[in-house]
């Protein structure tokens, strides 16, 4: 039985968060925690949460299960709304600056 847990508008941009999902999928839980803890990476911080979330959520729908053999089954990042803003440029000109965010989906299952 597997878990799911969801962050949304995350305002990071999709590419750095990518960076770190990549790091973790596939491993297990207990060593992707570890690798998130130590990672410098300003959504290393999230990220974990939201792994610890979905164990919780495992936790609640298969009670007394093992949660030693959970690993990060998938985990994807798609972009969110992104903030137009300008940013004043020469001769009276304006550049556009778009402030991304990003939406996070961990999926975690027993072996």
């Amino acid at each position: 039985m597997e878990a799911v847990a969801k962050l949304k508008n995350y305002p990071t941009s999709p590419r750095k968060m990518r960076l770190l999902a990549d790091l973790v999928r596939g491993m297990e839980v207990e060593k992707a925690l570890a690798v998130l803890e130590h990672n410098a990476k300003h959504p290393a911080v999230p990220l974990r949460k939201l792994v610890v979330s979905a164990i919780n959520n495992w936790k609640q729908s298969n009670e007394g299960g093992d949660e030693s053999t959970l690993v990060v089954k998938t985990i994807f990042v798609d972009g969110a709304r992104m903030l137009k803003r300008m940013r004043p440029a020469p001769q009276g000109r304006g550049y556009r600056v778009r402030k991304r965010s990003n939406h996070v989906t961990v999926v975690v299952d027993s072996k």
